[in-house]
């Protein structure tokens, strides 16, 4: 993994095609909230379904809590489209079968000549694309389990979310005057009216 890839830091702002083959930048599909990202080995992988089984049975919290979650693969798009769909995920599913990424973050699984894959890895990232933590899933255990993101997206949020604590100073007056600004999601229904 490069060296500058550390918590803090700035995640690359990759453009893939996704499962429908159109072309998607990772900052586009995260937009103002966290994203769980995983880069994965392919839908050759058991370990890969079973990572994705468990992040589709999260997935309605994933979705309630305001994040995003994206999937690459160095799948081609008719094998990621398969594997999308045999897990009946609902996220993005972003294809490389050139290896941009694995070659840009070097990340080859140099242990898997026949397939070539990234070294699996997860991260979770702040708006921006600002990485808060990284999981190294070459053996499984290094996967992040729902526990392990719950912990991860409830501190990201924490620090993002002015309104995280409704008794924070100066939240209901900002409410009782019209400033829905630091409202989550009603910031957004605000700009609108």
């Amino acid at each position: 993994m490069r060296q500058d890839l550390v918590p803090g830091a700035v995640f690359p702002d990759y453009q893939l095609p996704d499962h429908t083959d159109i072309p998607r930048k990772l900052s586009r599909l995260q937009g103002d909230d966290p994203l769980i990202l995983t880069l994965a080995r392919g839908h050759y992988c058991p370990k890969e379904h079973q990572q994705h089984r468990d992040l589709v049975a999260f997935y309605p919290k994933i979705a309630v809590g305001y994040t995003r979650i994206v999937t690459i693969s160095t799948d081609d798009h008719h094998t990621l489209q398969e594997f999308r769909a045999s897990l009946g995920a609902q996220w993005s599913f972003l294809s490389d079968p050139g290896r941009i990424i694995q070659k840009d973050l070097d990340i080859a699984e140099y242990t898997d000549p026949e397939h070539n894959p990234m070294i699996p890895h997860t991260f979770v990232l702040k708006p921006g694309l600002i990485i808060h933590s990284i999981y190294n899933g070459y053996w499984f255990w290094g996967r992040p389990s729902v526990t392990d993101l719950w912990h991860d997206l409830r501190t990201v949020s924490s620090e993002i979310r002015p309104d995280w604590d409704l008794s924070a100073p100066g939240l209901r007056e900002a409410w009782n005057a019209g400033d829905f600004s630091a409202f989550h999601g009603l910031n957004r229904a605000a700009k609108k009216v």
